[in-house]
């Protein structure tokens, strides 16, 4: 008996020291930029090439701007975003994109439905950091002021005094991307991000390049198309993207 007690409390011990992947409370930004070096993140982003202050110009004058290519569209927009949100110019930013794996399937995820979702929405979390540090994130977050939700979630809503950034789009098919051009509510900037060369989709499935070769004939849209000389990421990346 007292061996077989020790083993079950060995057990025991064994499953409690396994944490779980996603704990009561997690957020995508966790705490570690909390705390005496938080900082006020809030700057002025200059455009670093001519496409990319195009981008930014349009976004300002345009009701729907069309971001194609590999780099920097993600960003610029939710820089446009958190300006428009700071200056009283729109009531929320609102960010989607599809839940989509870069050619590997994640399997079951634990949580809720948050939780579940927090992975593939990271990336917008990531660009709101850098913009304006967790703490306000998770600020405008709870009040409501900044949602972040996958494309499936858009269905049905109209979408008024807000800033709309639907990232990934070249991940959407079609008849999603048409869903979501027709969430454009009054007094609303809507942005689409993605770069055909990076979709996820079969062959054929992605509507990204279709539909921005045919808005490009409507004067009240913006269609900008980024290049690799738009690239500021590490140097590398722009070599590679080149040859790749």
């Amino acid at each position: 008996m007292a061996k077989r007690s020790s083993r079950a409390a060995q057990s025991r011990a064994s499953e409690g020291s396994v944490e779980p992947l996603f704990g009561p409370g997690w957020h995508p930004l966790g705490v570690e930029r909390d705390g005496p070096r938080e900082q006020s993140y809030l700057r002025k982003v200059r455009p670093q090439s001519e496409n990319q202050r195009a981008l930014m110009a349009a976004l300002e004058r345009y009701s729907l701007t069309l971001a194609v290519g590999p780099t920097g569209k993600t960003y610029l927009a939710i820089t446009a975003a958190v300006e428009a949100l700071e200056a009283g110019k729109v009531g929320r930013i609102v960010l989607t994109r599809p839940a989509i794996e870069a050619g590997e399937s994640l399997g079951f995820l634990p949580g809720d439905l948050q939780e579940k979702l927090a992975p593939y929405l990271r990336p917008l979390y990531d660009a709101l950091n850098e913009r304006i540090g967790g703490k306000r994130v998770r600020q405008l977050i709870s009040e409501g002021a900044i949602e972040i939700a996958p494309v499936a979630y858009m269905r049905g809503r109209t979408l008024n005094n807000a800033f709309i950034v639907i990232d990934e789009a070249q991940n959407c098919t079609y008849g999603q991307i048409k869903m979501l051009l027709t969430r454009l509510g009054w007094h609303s900037t809507m942005v689409l991000t993605g770069d055909p060369d990076q979709s996820d989709l079969l062959d054929g499935l992605s509507g990204f390049s279709e539909i921005a070769h045919r808005l490009e004939a409507v004067p009240e849209i913006a269609v900008i198309r980024l290049t690799d000389r738009d690239i500021v990421r590490h140097p590398l990346v722009a070599g590679m993207l080149t040859v790749l």
